[in-house]
């Protein structure tokens, strides 16, 4: 981890993903990429293959759809994933040691960094642009950073209400965590774009055109096996557990278990992602410069 990695370790959204929350989607990864195969299609089901297109993944994580998108577009063009856990990115750039030239991956807030102008041809995203705190701050850099017509693609989640199996491990932990988080309509995090007047006026404060917000239900499965795990390293419930003592913790998994047994049969984990997918295009007169990487650095 270099300098600038490090400063990233601050409070707020930078805290939460440089420590345990960031430690346990790399610890997991493999079953993210399993469980969420079908948002990275839906994501990437649309973009022709073989374009040399400057390609950004916004919140890129471990790197899964940043390599997905890759392998799609083939090797003229370049991609390039940025997220603010330093862990994750770690991760990612392993991953990617032999994927060959034409990928990189920036350990840096989107919202903040200094992408050169004009220089992305288009910008994707599976559930990484819910956390930004100034969202229409945000969505205005990155359609800076997009050519004249440059496209934006992301899958974001909808509501709490309408996604159970995410919100389920929280309602069970309850009585035995009081302490939980408890979430705010439209605050940065997992539902921060859940609402479509919401995701159309943030675009539009930000300049971007043509905006298109459909929802989808997308059937989602991982192995029964790798429930237990699941439970025990991620979100609010998982980031609780860093601390609580042994026998808490036993209690917690144990009625947390229990209320996943309507999403488990036949050895598998199955449940429905409640998502927006959200088109855009930067305005015909913006900027368009040279590779996105050179504003990457």
């Amino acid at each position: 981890m270099d300098k600038r990695e490090a400063r990233l370790e601050a409070g707020g959204q930078a805290g939460l993903w440089n420590g345990g929350a960031g430690h346990a989607w790399v610890e997991e990864q493999e079953l993210v990429d399993r469980m969420f195969g079908p948002i990275e299609d839906l994501l990437l089901g649309a973009v022709a293959p073989g374009q040399a297109l400057r390609a950004l993944d916004v919140g890129c994580g471990t790197g899964g759809t940043t390599l997905a998108l890759a392998r799609r577009l083939g090797p003229g063009a370049r991609c390039t994933g940025i997220d603010i856990s330093a862990p994750m990115v770690e991760a990612a750039r392993r991953r990617a040691a032999n994927a060959g030239a034409g990928l990189d991956f920036v350990c840096a807030d989107a919202a903040r960094h200094a992408f050169v102008p004009g220089s992305i041809d288009l910008v994707v995203s599976r559930f990484g642009v819910m956390f930004f705190d100034d969202p229409a701050a945000a969505f205005a850099m990155l359609r800076r950073a997009a050519r004249a017509g440059g496209e934006l693609r992301f899958v974001a989640w909808r509501g709490a209400g309408e996604n159970a199996f995410m919100t389920a491990a929280e309602r069970a932990a309850r009585p035995l965590l009081p302490d939980l988080p408890r979430r705010a309509p439209d605050e940065a995090g997992q539902f921060g774009l859940a609402r479509e007047a919401r995701v159309r006026d943030v675009l539009a404060q930000a300049g971007w055109e043509h905006v298109g917000c459909v929802p989808v239900d997308l059937p989602c499965a991982f192995p029964e096996a790798e429930l237990d795990g699941y439970l025990a390293r991620m979100g609010p419930v998982g980031r609780a557990l860093e601390t609580a003592g042994g026998a808490l913790r036993e209690r917690v998994l144990a009625r947390v278990r229990t209320a996943f047994d309507p999403w488990v049969a036949a050895g598998a984990v199955r449940f429905t992602a409640a998502c927006w997918l959200v088109t855009a295009r930067a305005p015909a007169g913006a900027q368009r410069a040279g590779s996105c990487a050179a504003g990457a650095g």
